[in-house]
């Protein structure tokens, strides 16, 4: 399946993620450190896939000089909307612990709006995947979708909290889902007919903005509670999305 039908659904599938950590935190409690190996396990598995799927792909295609402009491009307007959610309360959106001050103070929007911020590099990254007719590349996907549990499950613990009702919750999770479906086929859309150097950067982008927010939010949260044992979760996550890919490729 390819096209930008298949964009849109790789995408919500990368973003229902989102709703089953959220129906996650409403039906049981998971230990922090299960929730913090997930998310070294995924940081693993979303380096691989930007190091071997996206920047390999960017490089082939723009060279180095589109691949600087791009990775250094996407790193930078990520890390802007990034202090721009945290200093509106959104900086808990990745833990799986959330302080009870967060909570009161109504953060849980912030969370989410910081959620479709991290969500977009990763869909317009699958979307754009899908131009040559290849296929959805099931690594990238693999990497959004582990990474996607554990940010749903912390932030509507955050939004419960705060006394918000399971509509309005599942109902942010379940919107932003479809935003993330929409993003990838708006991507897809977008960039099909474009010279290659475009793309490229495109995807350099979408690179950047990922390991960006990998490590300000992913690998904090997962060695403050599983540091004994996040380095070897997180490389762990890496060989086999790197072992997937040679397969898959």
């Amino acid at each position: 399946m390819t096209g930008p039908l298949a964009a849109f659904f790789w995408g919500l599938v990368g973003g229902s993620a989102l709703v089953l950590g959220a129906g996650i935190a409403y039906l049981v409690t998971i230990p922090h450190r299960i929730v913090a190996a997930v998310m070294a396990f995924g940081s693993g598995v979303l380096i691989s896939a930007l190091s071997f799927e996206l920047m390999d792909n960017a490089y082939d295609k723009g060279g180095t000089i589109g691949v600087t402009i791009g990775f250094l491009g996407g790193a930078l307007i990520y890390s802007l909307a990034n202090v721009a959610v945290n200093r509106a309360g959104g900086h808990n959106r990745k833990r799986s612990r959330q302080p009870q001050q967060s909570a009161a103070q109504g953060t849980g929007l912030a969370i989410a709006i910081g959620a479709v911020i991290d969500g977009i590099p990763e869909s317009v990254a699958i979307g754009a995947g899908l131009l040559e007719g290849a296929g959805v590349s099931l690594v990238t996907v693999l990497a959004v979708f582990l990474s996607n549990i554990p940010e749903g499950l912390s932030s509507a613990a955050g939004m419960r909290q705060s006394g918000r009702r399971g509509a309005y919750v599942f109902g942010v999770w379940i919107g932003i889902a479809l935003l993330s479906g929409i993003a990838a086929l708006v991507g897809n859309v977008a960039l099909a007919g474009s010279d290659p150097v475009v793309i490229a950067i495109v995807l350099a982008i979408a690179a950047g903005g990922i390991l960006a927010m990998i490590v300000d939010t992913m690998i904090p949260e997962a060695f403050e509670i599983a540091h004994e044992f996040a380095g070897i979760i997180t490389v762990i996550g890496f060989l086999l999305a790197f072992l997937l890919s040679k397969i898959a490729g």
